[in-house]
């Protein structure tokens, strides 16, 4: 009998895996809200096929000594366990498959470490959420993804998610070209970028819950106008609006300003179906100095973040940074590389970031599931909220509607203080539509 494919782990889930806290999972949580109801046998079927198109996701961590120097993953040729479970309608469908999103990670050693829920909901067809609304209300399917982030990411899998709906309904779901940026009023010089040498803001406490773990609210906005021909994309207004959400918080509970850096994953790979399956994006930390934040010229604002992502995304780095790299070389047994790793990172908890905006983007997919099911019409993501940062916001685009994903750890904040947020976050979307 052939021995199964061994891969060690790259750089991320290595140091993902050495800091796994069973208080706070590392979930990745995707939710897809379909208008129509599915076909169980055949939505399982295609979701199956789907894995094997892209066998890099039939993965579990294998066994090993004590003494040995790297995780490894090790490739199943089918899946350990049923992957698709199905959830009767009923008045808590959507906030409890949420729950168990953040608070139940699938199992590194079971094969794929990723799992889908099909939360029915009573009516065929409904209508989209107020902006500024909870999203709790939308009817007709919903499928919730969760993924171990240890092992892959969200755009990963939802490479998958679109070669299921390819499979079961038919249609067509190549991801659609990239929009193209305009650069004809792109300044070129050198960004003017606060410095870093100092520890960033963090994310001042509300009023915490006692319960461990993260919280989250989703939300429906329109997307934020920007005029044709701007020199910044609709990311740079997100990442505006969230560093002015942020120094307003703080402000209004006392901390002293102080500068705030907010991490930004990018993502250089293809969306076709030779996207390479796993955690594929890279970390840049994006910096605010509090003048910037305080009353600031909208439009200049704007430029210059726009000028320090384009800086920093072309940028060649290793994904968490050259000290990353050093700590997973396999120079002793991983068991002492792990305590290492969560030394260094406790001891580097006052330079962490304040934040993590994480923009998807347009969904480049169509999400087309057929006839009887539909298109997507709404596509929420969520990333680890752990501590120091304690909030994550992550936002995609769909059908024309921006939604957004706050998470939290409930060390840090509770539900009424996600929804202030949320409030502050629209309001300072709509700042952002300047005219030239």
């Amino acid at each position: 009998m052939t021995a199964p494919v061994r891969i060690p782990f790259p750089v991320v889930d290595e140091v993902s895996r050495h800091c796994l806290q069973e208080e706070e999972p590392e979930t990745v949580h995707i939710e897809v809200h379909l208008p129509g109801p599915v076909d169980r046998m055949r939505l399982r079927k295609a979701f199956t096929e789907a894995l094997h198109r892209h066998p890099r996701i039939l993965m579990r961590e294998a066994r090993g000594p004590w003494y040995r120097r790297r995780y490894e993953w090790e490739l199943t040729g089918d899946p350990d366990t049923e992957v698709v479970t199905f959830t009767p309608a009923g008045p808590r469908g959507l906030q409890d498959a949420r729950t168990r999103a953040l608070t139940e990670a699938p199992p590194l050693s079971m094969s794929p470490p990723i799992r889908l829920e099909v939360v029915a909901t009573d009516l065929a067809r409904a209508p989209r959420p107020a902006p500024g609304t909870d999203a709790g209300t939308a009817q007709g399917t919903v499928l919730f993804l969760t993924i171990n982030h240890t092992a892959l990411d969200g755009p990963a899998c939802l490479r998958i998610l679109a070669t299921a709906a390819e499979l079961y309904g038919g249609s067509d779901n190549s991801p659609a070209a990239p929009p193209t940026r305009s650069t004809a009023q792109a300044r070129q010089e050198t960004p003017d970028t606060p410095t870093t040498w100092s520890p960033p803001a963090r994310v001042a406490s509300g009023t915490p819950d006692p319960s461990p773990g993260n919280g989250m609210l989703v939300t429906e906005l329109p997307l934020p106008h920007r005029p044709k021909g701007s020199p910044y994309t609709v990311n740079d207004q997100l990442m505006v609006t969230t560093a002015l959400t942020i120094a307003h918080w703080n402000r209004e509970h006392g901390a002293r300003p102080r500068p705030l850096r907010i991490t930004m994953p990018v993502d250089d790979r293809p969306r076709d179906t030779t996207m390479p399956i796993g955690n594929g994006t890279r970390l840049v930390e994006v910096p605010f100095a509090p003048a910037e934040l305080d009353h600031p010229d909208m439009s200049a604002l704007l430029r210059r973040t726009a000028e320090r992502t384009r800086t920093l995304k072309a940028l060649p780095r290793p994904q968490l940074g050259h000290g990353a790299a050093l700590l997973t070389a396999p120079w002793a047994p991983v068991a002492a590389r792990a305590a290492l790793t969560r030394a260094l990172r406790r001891a580097a908890a006052p330079w962490t970031s304040t934040t993590l905006l994480s923009n998807i983007g347009r969904i480049p997919y169509p999400l087309d599931f057929g006839a009887e099911t539909g298109r997507a019409h709404a596509v929420w993501f969520s990333a680890p909220a752990r501590m120091p940062r304690g909030l994550t916001v992550t936002t995609a685009s769909t059908a024309g509607r921006l939604h957004l994903a706050l998470r939290w750890s409930r060390a840090l904040l509770s539900h009424g203080d996600g929804a202030h947020l949320r409030d502050l976050f629209e309001h300072y979307l709509h700042t952002t539509e300047v005219t030239p």
